[in-house]
């Protein structure tokens, strides 16, 4: 049985249609993207040539499928997904305030290897995902959640008692790539339930997590480090994250439903003694075979697929000047401004505003747009209609990295670089909220793989970026260190129109279409 390519099958077709069409669907885009568009007749053949051996959902209704589940049980799920998302990067960061402290207790001077002890934990963004996502496809997402769940609280526990820097930066390393869990599956955990005209808001929700989590960490952190020592940040976050634990245990059902139809298949079979039933979406390799062809699919989507690249790197670029950016706030509002090791941790309120401002106007407009686009386009939906709110991402980056380099620069009054870093914060959102709700819609059936593609490309440069950061403003300052940032963010504005015109195109052109 052959694997379609990602690129045929459309988010809105996938759970539209029964599973058992995917392996002999159209092998034509058009007439995959709007399943409207196959006649009574086609389906009624399929039905009568249906193979009996062939485990399906049981009807568009079946309450099996995700995609059918009561709206509460779909909202638990996503909230959860959503703390667990908010908690990941809220670890990545609450550590900063009190590098100081961590450095003092382990008597280090060394400034690269103090930041480092915060962004060592990126380089675990940027393994965990190439195993984590594989495994879901292959066991379940819901397993998944939990294993690296526990694993993350094991470890930050770890970090609370570590008896050295070296020993610190380790564990810091496996709690990242434990915590790499909910960036990797949760844009596939929505696609499993939400149907594409209705994803917008669910993924917005999810996206909040990464780009507000790292501001609200140093606030805690540094009143937290101030009042207890850095090894109670370390235990906050080991307490939360039990908690968290123990509400994914609880309400994470699997959703995958590559899954969901084998572990059908597999009872079906004891049940019934028919060894020849099989599931709709077997792919007929066996487990070790899938394993193996798995655990490389994200590096090939990452390399082999222009469109993921290329939006990638785009999200890895935004994502980096964050974490460049807060390597600055400490020498602009500490030194500079003379606000106590506290109270800097507010000036990281700004891009948490922004992103939460860029939540809401992506909010309303994304679905909505989707559904005038699609309404226009004779009912067929299409990926590009996600990209009109990232327009307006591609113009705000530039715009808060200019104000906030070069009024710290000038030393105006602080407010005006906490403003820039709103306009960064909601231009951050404006982007990644739309590329990643893109690529789930092109690569529905392999979101965890496609996500962890786009993770780890972004947490490279996240984790290395900063370490780069003293050096370059030592150099140039932070008007022109800043300004070095936003022409890089100009030369990339044509982004999403260049997705909006060619986008389709290249995903349809036969030199890109690679199985995964």
């Amino acid at each position: 049985m052959e694997t379609l390519k990602d690129s045929e099958i459309s988010g809105s077709s996938i759970h539209s249609r029964n599973t058992s069409q995917i392996d002999d669907a159209p092998t034509h885009n058009h007439d995959v993207e709007n399943p409207s568009t196959l006649d009574n007749t086609t389906l009624d053949n399929e039905k009568e040539t249906k193979d009996p051996n062939i485990v399906d959902w049981d009807g568009p209704d079946d309450p099996e499928n995700p995609m059918n589940w009561p709206t509460t049980k779909k909202v638990s799920a996503i909230a959860i997904v959503s703390l667990i998302t908010m908690l990941s990067p809220l670890a990545s960061t609450m550590i900063s305030p009190a590098t100081a402290s961590v450095m003092n207790d382990f008597d280090s001077s060394n400034e690269t290897l103090g930041a480092f002890v915060t962004s060592v934990y990126l380089l675990g963004y940027s393994f965990g995902p190439l195993v984590i996502a594989p495994c879901s496809e292959q066991w379940g997402r819901a397993v998944v959640y939990n294993v690296c769940n526990f694993i993350f609280l094991v470890f930050n526990i770890a970090c609370a008692l570590a008896p050295n820097l070296n020993a610190l930066i380790v564990f810091r390393v496996f709690a990242g790539i434990a915590a790499s869990s909910p960036l990797t599956l949760g844009a596939g955990t929505i696609a499993d339930m939400i149907p594409l005209e209705k994803r917008g808001l669910a993924m917005a929700s999810w996206i909040l997590g990464p780009l507000v989590g790292p501001t609200f960490g140093p606030l805690a952190g540094g009143y937290l480090a101030a009042a207890k020592g850095w090894r109670w940040i370390f235990w906050l976050i080991s307490i939360i994250g039990g908690a968290v634990f123990v509400a994914s245990m609880l309400f994470i059902r699997e959703s995958y439903a590559y899954v969901i139809l084998q572990r059908k298949a597999n009872r079906l079979r004891k049940e019934t003694g028919n060894l020849n039933l099989r599931s709709a979406l077997d792919t007929g390799r066996t487990p070790q075979e899938l394993f193996k062809f798995s655990i490389v699919r994200p590096l090939k989507m990452l390399f082999l697929s222009p469109i993921v690249f290329l939006l990638s790197l785009y999200m890895a670029i935004v994502y980096g000047y964050l974490y460049l950016l807060f390597t600055t706030f400490p020498r602009v509002f500490e030194i500079q401004y003379g606000f106590s090791v506290q109270s800097v941790g507010l000036t990281y309120l700004g891009t948490g505003v922004g992103s939460f401002i860029g939540l809401l106007f992506c909010g309303a407009v994304s679905d909505r747009a989707v559904k005038i686009l699609t309404k226009q386009n004779g009912g067929i939906a299409k990926p590009e209609y996600r990209l009109p709110t990232m327009f307006v991402g591609a113009i705000l980056v530039p715009i808060g990295l200019f104000l906030y380099g070069w009024t710290a620069e000038k030393k105006n009054h602080f407010m005006l670089p906490i403003t820039g870093t709103a306009f960064l914060g909601a231009g951050l959102f404006c982007i990644f909220m739309p590329a990643s709700t893109y690529l789930v819609d092109a690569y529905t059936i392999h979101a965890a793989s496609v996500s962890a593609a786009a993770t780890v490309f972004r947490s490279l440069l996240g984790a290395l970026l900063p370490l780069a950061g003293n050096s370059m403003y030592n150099a140039l300052g932070l008007g022109w260190g800043t300004s070095v940032l936003g022409f890089i963010a100009v030369v990339f504005m044509p982004m999403p129109l260049v997705f909006w015109m060619f986008g389709e195109r290249i995903r349809k052109s036969r030199f890109t279409q690679v199985t995964f």
